[in-house]
C-alpha cells in the first residue's frame, strides 16, 4: 500500500509540474517573436481577425493564386450571396464550434474532449464585403509567394472526400454568410485555434509567436505600441 500510495503522490506530483510547466509556456512563448523583422512585398492584401477569443485568417476570395469559392462555395451559406470579395478560415474543435455558440453553452464534455485529444476539428469559413481594420482586425500586405504558401497551409488543412471539402450540414452557423467544414488534426491544450492561425502566419513568413494558445499572443506581434 505504502508503494502504490507513493506512486501515486509522484503521478500527482508529475501532473502539478506538466501545469505548471504549460502555464509558463502559455505566458513566456508569445513573447518570443518569430519573422519579426521579415520584409516582405506589398503585393496581396490579408487580414487576421479575432472575435476576442479565436483568430481567423482572410484571405481574398480570388486572384490569380486562388479562387476560394473552388474550394468553399457561397452556395453553402444560408444567403447564398457571392458578392463577396473576401474569405476568412478558422480552425478548432468542432464540438466548440457547433455545440457552444456561446460560453453559457459551454458544457464540461466538450471541453474536456476539446483539451485531450478527443473530440474532431471543424473549419469555419465566413464571407466578407472588406473586413473593417480596427484593434481586433489588422490588415496585412504579402508578396505573392508567400500567400502561395499561406494558401497551401489553409488548403491542407481541410479533410477531403473524392477531392472535394465536406460540408458539415448544421443551422449552427453564426450568421447568413457562413458555412462548416470537416478539417485535419484533433483539437488540444497544445494545438488550438490559434496555434493553427500563428502556424499559418508562419508558414506564410509573416511576424508570429514562436507559440500560442491565445489570440493574443498573435496581435502582440502587430501592436502598434
Amino acid at each position: 500500500m505504502k508503494k502504490l500510495g507513493k506512486k501515486i503522490f509522484r503521478g500527482f506530483l508529475v501532473f502539478i509540474g506538466l501545469i505548471l510547466l504549460y502555464g509558463v509556456a502559455v505566458f513566456v512563448f508569445p513573447l518570443i517573436p518569430v519573422n519579426a523583422n521579415q520584409e516582405d512585398a506589398d503585393e496581396i492584401t490579408i487580414y487576421i481577425l479575432t472575435n476576442g477569443v479565436h483568430t481567423d485568417i482572410v484571405c481574398p476570395i480570388k486572384n490569380d493564386i486562388m479562387d476560394w469559392t473552388t474550394l468553399v462555395p457561397t452556395k453553402h451559406t444560408k444567403s447564398q450571396n457571392s458578392n463577396f470579395n473576401y474569405a476568412s478560415f478558422g480552425w478548432g474543435d468542432k464540438g466548440f464550434y457547433l455545440d457552444t455558440p456561446t460560453w453559457a453553452d459551454l458544457k464540461f464534455r466538450t471541453a474536456f474532449n476539446a483539451a485531450f485529444w478527443l473530440g474532431e476539428s471543424a473549419m469555419h469559413v465566413t464571407f466578407y464585403r472588406k473586413p473593417v481594420e480596427s484593434e481586433s482586425c489588422k490588415k496585412l500586405t504579402i508578396s505573392k509567394e508567400n500567400y502561395q504558401l499561406l494558401v497551401n497551409y489553409i488548403k491542407d488543412s481541410f479533410d477531403y472526400e473524392n477531392e472535394k471539402t465536406v460540408l458539415i450540414p448544421t443551422d449552427m452557423v453564426y450568421g447568413d454568410n457562413d458555412s462548416f467544414y470537416d478539417a485535419k488534426r484533433t483539437y488540444n491544450i497544445f494545438f488550438t485555434c490559434n496555434t493553427w492561425a500563428n502556424s499559418a502566419l508562419k508558414a506564410a513568413n509573416q511576424k508570429a509567436a514562436l507559440w500560442t494558445a491565445t489570440d493574443k499572443g498573435i496581435f502582440r506581434q502587430y501592436s502598434t505600441n
